[in-house]
């Protein structure tokens, strides 16, 4: 058996990327214990960096990404799985360690996965992807912080990506007001349809700030870090929590103590990558439960993995808005 994969390669001569044809025989040197025909897999900005190289996101050689992917279980040697069982994976090193989902076919171990909800979709699944599981897990950490929707606005940086734009989606179905934050400002009324009740452009986040500013955000959803995630923790209400999720404008918090021991605020990392089961089975009843189908279908794009590599080099430049999913079958 033969099937199609974007594989990644790097040696004296450089680097390289293509979608090419891989045979089982090589799948099957991948740890694991499930064999999986995919059905979607999904661009994200580590997928994105690993396409393009822009980021140290591979560690082992040959690669193929993708960090998230949905698909039927063709065999597995576990007693949780049967043949025919709809999974879903994301992260657990895929596309870094691991061979990864832009591929028809990945070789996984079972404990990493779990059982698509039963009322969503395979497609609707890979539109909210690892990009929706973050988001719901952000916003799990802000309701079990005890944070009500009257008591004020929940700030939400890179509000145009994937995490930020379902993130906008679940917060407006649980009934909260959105202050929506983005250096592209023409995308006002994509983030007004979402449920962002204001909009605000997020470069006033990106210099440097005071060590604690005027409160302004009960909670606030970052993918930003760096200064931007500086001036939000600054600006958080007494007792309130900033779920930090990303690094998109860098990886140091050039920030004081001063919000935390004056203000009492909360700093929550999510990490989407090695959550445990429970969790990830949590955050994915989340968005099954409050899928908005219609919106969701708003902010999704259906690729294949010939247009990735462009895709890709969109997204690293800021060009894109919303999930861009692949089509395995096309």
């Amino acid at each position: 058996m033969s099937f199609k994969a974007i594989l990644l390669e790097k040696n004296i001569t450089g680097f390289s990327n293509k979608v090419t044809s891989l045979t089982q025989e090589a799948l099957l040197k991948q740890e694991g214990d499930t064999l999986i025909e995919i059905h979607y897999s999904s661009i994200n900005y580590k997928d994105a960096l690993a396409i393009t190289n822009k980021g140290p996101v591979v560690r082992m050689w040959p690669m193929v990404p993708g960090i998230d992917g949905v698909g039927t279980i063709i065999n597995s040697t576990s007693d949780q799985y049967k043949e025919g069982d709809l999974v879903i994976l994301n992260g657990w090193g895929c596309g870094e360690t691991h061979w990864g989902c832009l591929s028809q076919y990945a070789h996984l171990k079972s404990d990493w996965l779990i059982p698509l909800p039963k009322n969503l979709t395979p497609k609707q699944a890979m539109s909210m992807g690892t990009a929706g599981y973050t988001a719901a897990l952000c916003v799990q950490s802000i309701i079990k912080h005890g944070i009500k929707p009257e008591q004020g606005n929940i700030l939400v940086t890179g509000a145009t990506g994937g995490v930020g734009s379902i993130a906008i989606l679940l917060l407006a179905k649980l009934g909260y007001s959105i202050t929506a934050a983005t250096s592209k400002i023409d995308n006002i009324d994509y983030l007004q349809q979402l449920g962002a009740n204001h909009v605000i452009d997020s470069r006033t986040l990106s210099e440097v700030g005071k060590p604690l500013q005027k409160e302004q955000w009960a909670a606030a959803i970052d993918v930003l870090g760096s200064h931007a995630l500086a001036n939000v923790c600054a600006q958080i209400q007494y007792g309130g929590i900033v779920a930090a999720c990303g690094l998109a404008q860098g990886l140091d918090f050039p920030s004081t103590v001063a919000p935390f021991i004056l203000r009492g605020i909360t700093l929550a990392g999510i990490d989407s990558v090695m959550a445990p089961y429970p969790k990830r089975v949590a955050a994915w009843d989340l968005l099954a439960t409050h899928l908005d189908e219609q919106q969701l279908n708003r902010i999704t794009h259906t690729i294949s993995l010939n247009e990735c590599q462009k895709v890709a080099e969109e997204m690293i430049a800021g060009q894109i808005r919303g999930r861009y999913i692949v089509d395995l079958g096309i």
